[in-house]
């Protein structure tokens, strides 16, 4: 299994419909690569993201990245939907180098490349978010969301 941390705003629906994806096998919403310790329960810097653990035998990095973009407007910086501020832009982060250099190459792959805003780069840190962020849709599907629901749905079985 690899991991790897992945931001499109509101960790709600990116938790809920990644989920859902062919492959992933373990999904927990957090934060990642803020400028705190987050102790004072400021999260200065942070991207709201779902850390996503998948079996690389099932679904590629490069199937991933589409999925990915299938939620987010990935010209939009610091917004997805209603959500506007640092914490809600996109990216891709983790440990492994390999995940970085894929993500990155899939992007400069795009005709659109010069105008994508998603931040592509190694993790250094992050937090679980609380139990009451874990699976939130699930529990509340009332609760705004920015993803449409025929995609939050699109790939349920």
């Amino acid at each position: 299994m690899q991991t790897v941390y992945l931001a499109g705003g509101c960790l709600w629906g990116v938790q809920a419909f990644i989920k859902t994806l062919p492959g992933v096998v373990e999904t927990e919403a957090g934060r990642a690569n803020g400028t705190t310790d987050s102790l004072d329960g400021k999260y200065d810097g942070y991207v709201e993201c779902v850390k996503t653990t998948f079996d690389p035998n099932i679904v590629t990095m490069d199937e991933l990245m589409d999925y990915l973009f299938e939620i987010i407007d990935p010209y939009s910086v610091n917004r997805q939907g209603e959500d506007v501020g640092e914490k809600y832009r996109t990216g891709v982060y983790s440990e492994d180098l390999h995940h970085v250099d894929a993500a990155r190459a899939f992007i400069h792959r795009r005709n659109d490349v010069d105008r994508i805003a998603l931040e592509v780069l190694p993790l250094t840190n992050y937090i679980r978010s609380a139990d009451e962020h874990q699976d939130r849709l699930a529990r509340c599907p009332d609760d705004y969301c920015h993803i449409p629901k025929t995609l939050l749905d699109k790939y349920k079985q």
